[in-house]
């Protein structure tokens, strides 16, 4: 029996990427592509707070699917934040104007750790299961949707920091003062993780990606001890075939950790030169690396850097197009927009050649 729509998006240039086969041009999505410096995107928050719009299935998939198809992407993600997984644990968490996330309840002892709750996510998640069942009814059905969470380091940075932090400070000390309880937080955060991914792929996610935005800050040797094996643990729970795309910030000197620990991509930021770093990854795709900030230039000036990006994938099986981090609330929307279309059209041009 045939499966038109699965093989519509098995076949699209986004999930080949994905499996390192050769597709008819390089794929592209950009990180936050639904958010401030869209217009649609600002007309739905100004009726409803930010977590508001994560946990109500109808908006979510509504800006997931407006982006998406305003963009002219290759892949939608689907819309939410990374820490609604902290609150079936049991945090307190508020997004402050201004500040950005705050956890009222911050783990700074050993204790605490005892008193978080083991998570069901078909309980306490399933606004994010309900809007991925709708947006994947609404999307082109070529187009694959990806699901996605943060990875244990950084909610644990997150819940032990209490929100942003630019030295990480408290979660280093905890997690050198405290292994055991800091391997116990990580085993809690990644069983977590890794049954709510499950249930996203189950709501009709065909790839998910592991944001592990904070990672940057630790050596080497601290990832391998103190990270890599629960990391490892989550996609090895994972469903088979279903690509996993692993992503971190400032994470050029831990790339070799990074792909031992798992994932079919691993997401380049735009602190590395793509060809220098893929060389070192054997086996699997990369993601990225246009530096977001050249969309605030000319758009002359922001194309050329991403011709540059694409020079250095050398149309190579596997390279997914990405910035290195998120879009800018200040960025054009159309630059954004000529940035697809120019990723497209030269890739193809390139594989014509």
């Amino acid at each position: 029996m045939t499966h038109p729509e699965k093989d519509a998006l098995n076949s699209s240039a986004f999930m080949k990427a994905c499996r390192r086969e050769p597709a008819p041009y390089t794929p592209i999505w950009v990180l936050r592509q639904a958010g401030r410096y869209m217009a649609e995107y600002r007309e739905v928050r100004a009726k409803v707070s930010f977590l508001e719009l994560c946990k109500t299935p109808e908006l979510a998939a509504e800006v997931t699917v407006t982006a998406a198809k305003r963009l002219g992407v290759d892949a939608a993600i689907i819309f939410s934040d990374i820490l609604v997984l902290l609150e079936p644990l049991g945090m307190e968490l508020e997004f402050t104007k201004g500040e950005g996330p705050v956890l009222h309840n911050a783990l700074r002892e050993p204790a605490q750790i005892d008193a978080l709750r083991e998570v069901d996510p078909s309980e306490s998640l399933g606004f994010v299961f309900d809007a991925i069942g709708l947006t994947r009814k609404e999307l082109p059905a070529s187009l694959p949707l990806i699901g996605f969470s943060g990875a244990p380091f950084t909610l644990a940075a997150y819940a032990i920091e209490g929100g942003s932090s630019r030295n990480f400070d408290l979660t280093k000390a905890f997690m050198y003062r405290h292994p055991g309880a800091w391997a116990e937080l990580m085993g809690k955060l990644s069983r977590a993780v890794a049954a709510y991914l499950r249930g996203q792929i189950d709501a009709g996610a065909q790839v998910v990606q592991l944001f592990d935005s904070w990672v940057g800050c630790l050596s080497p040797s601290d990832y391998r001890r103190y990270v890599l094996p629960h990391t490892s643990e989550i996609i090895r729970r994972l469903q088979p075939g279903v690509p996993v795309i692993h992503f971190g910030v400032g994470t050029g000197m831990l790339l070799e950790a990074m792909r031992e620990a798992g994932g079919d991509v691993i997401g380049l930021d735009f602190h590395v030169e793509l060809d220098s770093a893929w060389a070192r990854l054997e086996g699997v795709g990369v993601q990225g690396n246009l530096d977001p900030v050249t969309l605030l230039a000319s758009r002359e000036f922001a194309l050329e850097r991403a011709g540059r990006v694409l020079e250095q994938a050398a149309g190579k099986p596997g390279h997914i197009f990405n910035l290195g981090h998120g879009v800018l609330p200040s960025t054009p929307v159309d630059n954004v927009i000529a940035l697809v279309d120019f990723v497209h059209e030269r890739s193809a041009r390139s594989e014509r050649r």
